[in-house]
Protein backbone atom coordinates (compact mmCIF):
# COMPACT_ATOMS: atom_id res chain seq x y z
CA UNK A 1 0.00 0.00 0.00
CA UNK A 2 1.24 3.51 -0.76
CA UNK A 3 0.51 6.90 0.73
CA UNK A 4 1.51 10.49 0.09
CA UNK A 5 3.39 12.81 2.36
CA UNK A 6 3.62 16.58 2.09
CA UNK A 7 6.90 17.67 0.53
CA UNK A 8 7.83 14.14 -0.58
CA UNK A 9 7.98 13.68 -4.36
CA UNK A 10 8.73 9.94 -4.42
CA UNK A 11 6.61 6.92 -3.44
CA UNK A 12 6.02 6.24 0.26
CA UNK A 13 5.05 2.65 1.02
CA UNK A 14 3.15 1.39 4.04
CA UNK A 15 3.88 -2.01 5.52
CA UNK A 16 1.29 -2.10 8.32
CA UNK A 17 2.42 0.88 10.44
CA UNK A 18 5.93 1.11 8.95
CA UNK A 19 6.68 3.76 6.32
CA UNK A 20 9.18 2.90 3.60
CA UNK A 21 10.60 5.82 1.64
CA UNK A 22 11.34 4.74 -1.93
CA UNK A 23 13.41 7.82 -2.67
CA UNK A 24 15.21 6.26 -5.64
CA UNK A 25 12.01 5.60 -7.60
CA UNK A 26 9.66 7.92 -9.43
CA UNK A 27 6.44 5.88 -9.43
CA UNK A 28 4.57 3.52 -7.13
CA UNK A 29 4.67 0.87 -9.85
CA UNK A 30 8.46 1.04 -10.13
CA UNK A 31 8.88 0.93 -6.31
CA UNK A 32 6.49 -2.01 -5.98
CA UNK A 33 8.22 -3.95 -8.77
CA UNK A 34 11.65 -3.46 -7.17
CA UNK A 35 10.28 -4.37 -3.72
CA UNK A 36 8.80 -7.62 -5.05
CA UNK A 37 11.95 -8.44 -7.03
CA UNK A 38 14.14 -8.04 -3.95
CA UNK A 39 11.69 -9.80 -1.63
CA UNK A 40 12.02 -12.95 -3.74
CA UNK A 41 15.77 -12.99 -3.01
CA UNK A 42 15.35 -12.79 0.77
CA UNK A 43 16.86 -15.63 2.76
CA UNK A 44 15.21 -15.35 6.15
CA UNK A 45 17.88 -17.60 7.69
CA UNK A 46 20.55 -15.05 6.79
CA UNK A 47 19.01 -11.77 7.91
CA UNK A 48 21.14 -9.15 9.64
CA UNK A 49 18.99 -6.79 11.69
CA UNK A 50 20.35 -3.51 13.04
CA UNK A 51 18.40 -1.24 15.38
CA UNK A 52 19.23 1.86 17.43
CA UNK A 53 17.71 3.22 20.60
CA UNK A 54 16.58 6.39 18.76
CA UNK A 55 13.23 7.91 17.89
CA UNK A 56 11.32 7.11 21.05
CA UNK A 57 12.78 3.64 21.64
CA UNK A 58 11.84 2.41 25.12
CA UNK A 59 13.45 -0.12 27.43
CA UNK A 60 10.57 -2.44 26.56
CA UNK A 61 11.38 -2.04 22.84
CA UNK A 62 14.98 -3.02 23.57
CA UNK A 63 13.88 -6.13 25.47
CA UNK A 64 11.40 -7.11 22.76
CA UNK A 65 14.05 -6.62 20.07
CA UNK A 66 16.48 -8.80 22.02
CA UNK A 67 13.82 -11.53 22.17
CA UNK A 68 13.18 -11.57 18.41
CA UNK A 69 13.86 -15.03 16.97
CA UNK A 70 16.72 -13.90 14.73
CA UNK A 71 20.32 -14.95 15.27
CA UNK A 72 22.05 -11.95 13.65
CA UNK A 73 20.71 -8.86 15.36
CA UNK A 74 22.29 -5.90 17.11
CA UNK A 75 20.92 -2.81 18.80
CA UNK A 76 23.14 0.22 19.31
CA UNK A 77 22.54 1.79 22.71
CA UNK A 78 23.87 4.92 24.42
CA UNK A 79 24.53 3.21 27.77
CA UNK A 80 25.47 -0.32 28.83
CA UNK A 81 22.70 -2.94 28.86
CA UNK A 82 24.43 -5.99 30.37
CA UNK A 83 21.26 -8.11 30.30
CA UNK A 84 20.60 -7.49 26.59
CA UNK A 85 22.59 -9.96 24.47
CA UNK A 86 22.19 -8.00 21.24
CA UNK A 87 23.10 -4.59 22.74
CA UNK A 88 26.24 -2.80 21.59
CA UNK A 89 27.14 0.22 23.69
CA UNK A 90 28.30 3.14 21.53
CA UNK A 91 30.31 5.51 23.70
CA UNK A 92 29.91 9.26 23.34
CA UNK A 93 26.12 9.62 23.66
CA UNK A 94 25.68 8.96 27.38
CA UNK A 95 24.16 12.39 28.04
CA UNK A 96 21.91 12.44 24.97
CA UNK A 97 19.16 9.97 25.90
CA UNK A 98 19.87 7.84 22.80
CA UNK A 99 22.57 7.02 20.27
CA UNK A 100 23.25 9.96 17.98
CA UNK A 101 23.13 10.07 14.17
CA UNK A 102 24.70 6.95 12.73
CA UNK A 103 27.20 8.69 10.52
CA UNK A 104 28.29 11.45 12.95
CA UNK A 105 32.02 12.03 13.24
CA UNK A 106 33.59 11.76 16.68
CA UNK A 107 35.05 15.25 16.32
CA UNK A 108 35.60 17.91 13.70
CA UNK A 109 39.15 16.69 13.13
CA UNK A 110 38.45 12.95 13.22
CA UNK A 111 37.90 10.67 10.26
CA UNK A 112 36.33 8.12 12.64
CA UNK A 113 32.61 7.91 13.11
CA UNK A 114 30.94 6.63 16.26
CA UNK A 115 29.69 3.54 14.51
CA UNK A 116 33.20 2.65 13.44
CA UNK A 117 33.50 1.27 16.98
CA UNK A 118 31.32 -1.66 15.89
CA UNK A 119 33.11 -4.35 13.89
CA UNK A 120 30.65 -5.10 11.08
CA UNK A 121 33.05 -7.44 9.32
CA UNK A 122 33.44 -9.60 12.42
CA UNK A 123 29.63 -9.60 12.89
CA UNK A 124 29.07 -10.82 9.35
CA UNK A 125 31.86 -13.39 9.56
CA UNK A 126 30.67 -14.81 12.89
CA UNK A 127 27.27 -15.45 11.36
CA UNK A 128 28.85 -17.77 8.81
CA UNK A 129 30.30 -20.02 11.53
Amino acid sequence: KFTTEEGIEYPVGLLKDIKIYFQHYKTEEEAKAKWNERAKRMDYDKLFILFTDRDGCTEQDIVEFDNLPYKNKVIFVNKPHPNIKSAVYIRGFENDGCVGPCMAYKSKISYKKYYDDFDYVEWFNLAEK
